[in-house]
């Protein structure tokens, strides 16, 4: 005789909060230490005497190795377990964050940086997979926004600290302090993250053994699929590069601000943790296509907004570009699993993969426009990458029934 069949810890009940907050702490470990750098790119740029392309190789490198890194520790995750994997994951990082400021040159940080992507790869590569065992699927889209809230809050807190802190003492005291508050988001996750109910093994040799490269193949067969990897790729290659360059832009001409008043700018994140949570609601009343849409277009508005020389502006355009790309990643990251059955943790992975291999390769690239044209390189190599996304995702995701109300 067996037991009832798992359906998932429902809205509110105690597994769901425990869920939500573990899934929040990990976000925050993982983006907090992943970005602090971008935080201290111009003191970075200065102290190691690289340009700000070169410098924000140390953003790449990170993003680039956990874009590596994400279909391994998927495979991981399948034989070892969804938390199990994340708490591996987890502590690797931690500590290789904490010996990053202590590089003694320029290659030895980018090295470092390298393999703490590679760590920090199987938490994004399995959350979203082990929320959709865990929760029940009605709650899975509020729940993936609440998960993505908390990146966009590490990613803030980690550039937030970082900043001020460069300035007041070095950029390796900025990058220290962020790695010890990572630790600390990292034991709220161990404490809070509920035991496993949905996970069932993969066993090698079993039925569900299947090939690495078959489930990838069925992936990369599903147009819906591809699409939403793109949307990732190219809207967070991007959003990576706004961030990137703004530092450097907000010290000319006519802003002058110092480190520590810009980096305030980074509250602008506090957009996309609002965003974020309040995509999957709007979702289920309007479609996931039309939120994906919608986003996009207000990163559009919000980009435009920062071309004008004036510092309100500059605030007000971050603030709807940082809530649209929140909302339209929030929304993209969790229809990858509603969308697949089998090979679930590798079709999250893809679209990792290309979320960040966007990241590393735009976010470098958009340096050679902001070099060239200064901030209206920005603008315009942004605006290619986010029309790129939206007109991709008419043409496979408009018509599919998942990304409309009734099926949402």
């Amino acid at each position: 005789m067996t037991g009832p069949i798992w359906t998932g810890h429902e809205r509110g009940s105690r597994g769901y909060r425990r869920m939500i907050l573990a899934l929040f702490a990990a976000g925050v470990a993982t983006f907090s230490q992943l970005y602090s750098v971008q935080g201290v790119l111009p003191e970075l740029a200065e102290d190691q005497r690289v340009s700000s392309a070169d410098a924000a190789l140390s953003v790449s490198f990170a993003t680039l190795g956990l874009a590596i890194a994400v279909i391994p520790w998927s495979l991981l995750a399948d034989r070892r377990g969804r938390r199990t994997t994340m708490r591996v994951s987890i502590v690797a990082a931690v500590v290789l964050g904490v010996l990053v400021p202590f590089s003694a040159t320029f290659e030895a940080l980018l090295a470092l940086r390298f393999a703490e992507g590679l760590a920090l790869g199987g938490i994004p590569a399995v959350a979203l997979a082990y929320l959709a065992e865990e929760v029940s699927p009605l709650a899975s889209a509020v729940a993936g926004g609440t998960y993505i809230s908390g990146t966009s809050l590490g990613g803030l807190c980690g550039r937030l600290v970082s900043g001020p802190l460069s300035e007041v003492f070095t950029w390796r005291i900025g990058m220290l302090v962020v790695s010890l508050l990572a630790a600390v988001a990292a034991a709220v996750f161990f404490v809070t993250a509920p035991t496993p109910r949905g996970f069932v093994p993969v066993v090698r040799g079993s039925q569900r053994d299947v090939p690495l490269g078959r489930k990838l193949l069925a992936c990369l067969r599903d147009r819906r699929l591809v699409a939403l990897f793109c949307q990732g790729g190219l809207l967070m290659g991007g959003f990576v590069a706004v961030y990137n360059y703004l530092g450097f832009r907000l010290q000319l001409p006519p802003f002058f601000l110092p480190v520590a008043v810009s980096s305030l700018l980074f509250l602008a994140y506090l957009s996309g943790t609002w965003s974020s949570a309040q995509s999957g609601r709007i979702a289920l009343r309007r479609g996931r296509f039309t939120v994906l849409l919608g986003a996009a277009g207000v990163m559009l508005g919000g980009l435009l907004l920062t071309a004008i020389p004036a510092l309100v502006a500059v605030i007000a355009g971050l603030l709807l570009f940082t809530a649209g790309f929140f909302a339209a990643h929030a929304t993209a990251s969790s229809w990858v699993p509603a969308l697949v059955r089998t090979g679930r943790a590798q079709a999250s992975s893809l679209y990792n993969l290309a979320y960040y291999g966007g990241s590393s390769l735009f976010g470098w690239l958009v340096g050679l426009a902001f070099h060239d044209g200064n901030w209206w390189g920005v603008i315009l190599a942004v605006s290619v990458l986010v029309v790129a996304a939206m007109v991709i995702a008419t043409a496979a995701l408009r018509s599919d029934p998942t990304g409309h109300p009734a099926a949402s």
